[in-house]
């Protein structure tokens, strides 16, 4: 079976959170949710010149996710290809969740009062289409879906050109 990932090159982040509006959207989030969002860690100066350095937050999908192991009603599971999915009829909205995520991916939702995740808009995924975040609304076009080997080839080659070193957030990195 297909194994997907999300990956984010950091490095060419512009901050912009055209990835927050796209999956507010797609996963019609109410305000104060956010299943993906974007932080800003800077500004720093280096050779006379202000850095910035936009790091963007979502569930990394991981191999044996916390979250899962946490949840008492089994509402968290990880599907033959590598996405983590949350049933939201099943939550209860005991929280275990967010507090078992090392990453802080898992968002509660005071209006249906349940814990909501980033699901790798597996609707989207199972119709052959990719996640709404990764579907071309980046203009810095920083955020990958798919295979990890040939997406790891496609940084590496822009990281390349850059000069630069590795600072993509990985599966449980």
């Amino acid at each position: 079976m297909q194994k997907y990932v999300l990956l984010i090159d950091h490095e060419a982040c512009w901050g912009c959170m055209t990835c927050e509006v796209a999956c507010k959207q797609e996963n019609k989030a109410p305000d104060g949710v956010k299943l993906i969002y974007v932080t800003e860690d800077g500004p720093k100066e280096s050779a006379g010149k202000l850095n910035f350095l936009y790091r963007v937050n979502n569930c990394r999908h991981c191999e044996n996710p916390f979250c899962a192991e946490a949840c008492p009603v089994e509402a968290i599971s990880k599907r033959d290809d590598g996405i983590v999915i949350m049933d939201n009829e099943t939550c209860t909205g005991c929280e275990a969740c967010l507090e078992a995520c090392p990453y802080h991916a898992i968002a509660f939702d005071k209006e249906l009062r349940i814990s909501r995740k980033c699901n790798l808009c597996y609707q989207r995924v199972d119709y052959g289409l990719i996640p709404a975040c990764a579907d071309n609304v980046c203009p810095a076009h920083c955020i990958y879906f798919g295979d990890p080997g040939e997406i790891e080839k496609v940084m590496a080659q822009k990281r390349k050109a850059r000069n630069t070193k590795s600072d993509c957030i990985t599966p449980e990195q």
